[in-house]
């Protein structure tokens, strides 16, 4: 089936084009994209006024399948990524059981045919998550991994990690790296500070974050092997990364919305809607952050979309970290930066669309002829509110519930088949 989208301010940066123009798809590949196309389509849309961009994609979901699927599965958490104009994610191995062997990818791989997102499996960097004994990195690779993390138990044995970053990126594939160290964090819920204290609950100190940053790149840089940073959310982590990288480590890193839009003063409302890890910071951490995307030291903005049930997340102190992001991630950056002027839409592909699969050798990203027919459209001036109850996932653990944000996914294509429409 072919697919004609017309008069669509198209963001190409991958090819050094933004501006209107057309794009013709065919058998699920970009066919041609140039004004005024005359060429016949099964189906003609006429994208006036809209942006249309490659497929976003998010290095860092959790769809808890297979084990916890009463919080989300491949399926919801599919209509989920197709609703925020997201194409490609990819899955933490944090599952039940962990990803650490070839079987439970090929699980989820099949299960990912019936999906609306395109799902790429990150295996464990140990055994059972357990920091003890090495996975099969060639064995997890075949099976169609793209990374490797212990995400949620990092690797505490600097020796081990170190081993990790050289048979990972042999085997071909980029070590992603949960910065926290456990000791450190002793049972804290939320950043150690003034709203801690207010709220006489234990704090979780940055150094957490700090401490494993540094030795993740002092690692890296003495062995010359690549590594990627998860979710940064301190300013001090942010400089470590960039001295680093001045400096000629092969360091890649991501944020999410919620570490460049929002502080703690949000838990001062007791709702653990707002309790994630690395926790939400303060008004310094959000202002560095901002900055680190604007300079170009954050390489990607990610969700880490971490779907728990209502139940689970009733009580306060007790109530499992995450909060889901997928539906909200593009307007969430559109109205931070786009907005503001702080940076273009070009810029802005490149965080979300580009950057993670280059990272992490993901095809797409293009609307190069024969790249991926995996398109996003967006209206960039809708502004809406963010209602928890019609989101698509399985869990309403968001951040973002009551926020008014300005830009909106109306249709994403997936493959050359238009996957998600926005009826409001």
């Amino acid at each position: 089936m072919s697919l004609l989208l017309k008069n669509g301010y198209i963001a190409d940066p991958a090819n050094n084009f933004e501006g209107v123009s057309d794009l013709l798809i065919d058998g699920g590949v970009i066919v041609k994209r140039a004004e005024n196309i005359e060429e016949k389509a099964d189906e003609i849309i006429d994208c006036t006024g809209k942006a249309v961009i490659p497929g976003i994609c998010d290095m860092h979901v959790h769809f808890r399948d297979p084990g916890q699927t009463h919080k989300e599965d491949v399926i919801t958490g599919g209509d989920a990524a197709a609703a925020g104009g997201v194409t490609a994610v990819v899955c933490m191995p944090n599952t039940t059981p962990p990803v650490d062997n070839a079987k439970v990818v090929r699980y989820i791989l099949d299960k990912a045919k019936q999906s609306k997102v395109k799902i790429y499996p990150v295996g464990c960097i140990t055994k059972g998550l357990s920091g003890e004994e090495l996975c099969d990195f060639e064995e997890l690779k075949k099976a169609g991994c793209v990374a490797v993390s212990d995400d949620g138990k990092p690797v505490k044995n600097a020796r081990l990690m170190a081993e990790a970053l050289v048979k990972a990126h042999y085997a071909g594939l980029r070590v992603v790296s949960h910065c926290e160290d456990l000791n450190i964090i002793n049972g804290g819920i939320i950043n150690s500070g003034e709203v801690s204290k207010e709220l006489g609950v234990k704090g979780m100190s940055r150094l957490s974050e700090d401490v494993s940053t540094a030795r993740e790149l002092l690692l890296a840089a003495d062995l010359e092997m690549p590594v990627h940073i998860c979710h940064v959310s301190t300013a001090s982590s942010l400089k470590i990364i960039r001295i680093a990288a001045e400096q000629g480590v092969m360091v890649t890193c991501e944020t999410a919305p919620h570490y460049f839009m929002l502080t703690d003063e949000k838990l001062r409302s007791r709702d653990a809607d707002y309790r994630m890890n690395p926790p939400l910071r303060t008004k310094n951490d959000v202002e560095a952050i901002k900055a680190g995307v604007i300079s170009g030291v954050v390489d990607c903005i990610v969700t880490d979309h971490a779907p728990h049930s209502p139940e689970e997340k009733a009580d306060f102190e007790k109530a499992p970290n995450g909060v889901i992001g997928l539906e909200t991630s593009l307007a969430a950056t559109l109205t931070t930066f786009y907005h503001t002027n702080l940076l273009s839409l070009s810029k802005i592909v490149k965080l979300m669309c580009i950057n993670p699969r280059r990272i992490l050798n993901i095809p797409g990203g293009s609307f190069s002829e024969g790249a991926p027919a995996d398109i996003a459209v967006a209206d960039l001036n809708e502004e809406w509110t963010v209602d928890a109850e019609k989101l698509h996932s399985k869990s309403k653990n968001t951040c973002f519930k009551g926020m008014t944000l300005k830009g909106r996914v109306k249709m994403t294509v997936l493959d050359g088949k238009i996957v998600y429409t926005d009826n409001n």
